[in-house]
């Protein structure tokens, strides 16, 4: 089991140190560089410019290097994006529905909360709608978004591999409330999570049990 919410998290963690990386190495060495050329090539009396001719071979290394750098780039965070994007069969599907400033999670017995319970270790499949305007679903700890329209359902994925309670946040601008429109996510354990469901006390707290 991952030592992280989900294994989603670590993928896009490593996507960003890879960037994040790649990124100082490359401002690093320019910064010396032009700091050798400043000390190098300034001017001095007397000294007579001279032509610079092209060199073939490292014009196709400062060509294929930073393509190639690009390219790994875009391979590990496509890996990413398909983690969540394709949902596992027989997922466990929950209906999302977002309005101006709450959320609202319908389970398949008709059960409806404004918190979101999930079983631990089970691929869900969020499909969302939204009543009103445009929200979008975020969870933090889980490093996933998506964007709940109105007039259109769009789906989220992801398999919590860690029991716990996680925040939910609405990433998308929504009106005069948005900064409120919190709520959160608990990871149960599989038998905790459906002993839960099939009770009929709407004010059941399975919540405790993971604090």
């Amino acid at each position: 089991m991952s030592p992280a919410p989900t294994q989603h998290v670590e993928t896009v963690d490593f996507v960003m140190l890879y960037i994040v990386g790649i990124s100082v190495i490359l401002l690093l060495g320019i910064t010396a560089t032009m700091i050798y050329f400043v000390f190098k090539y300034h001017r001095k009396k007397g000294h007579q410019p001279v032509d610079i001719h092209g060199n073939i071979w490292l014009e196709i290394i400062w060509i294929v290097i930073p393509t190639l750098l690009v390219l790994s780039m875009f391979y590990f965070g496509y890996t990413g994006f398909r983690e969540y994007r394709d949902i596992p069969k027989g997922a466990y599907v929950i209906q999302a529905k977002a309005r101006m400033w709450a959320w609202e999670f319908t389970y398949e017995n008709g059960k409806k909360l404004d918190t979101l319970y999930v079983p631990l270790g089970k691929p869900i499949k969020l499909e969302m709608q939204s009543a009103d305007v445009t929200h979008s679903l975020f969870i933090p700890s889980f490093r996933i978004k998506e964007d709940v329209m109105f007039g259109k359902t769009t789906h989220l994925g992801f398999t919590a591999d860690k029991a716990g309670s996680y925040d939910i946040a609405c990433a998308e601008y929504c009106g005069l409330n948005h900064s409120m429109m919190y709520t959160k996510v608990i990871v149960l354990p599989e038998e905790e999570f459906y002993t839960w469901l099939n009770k009929k006390e709407e004010t059941s707290n399975p919540a405790e049990a993971v604090k």
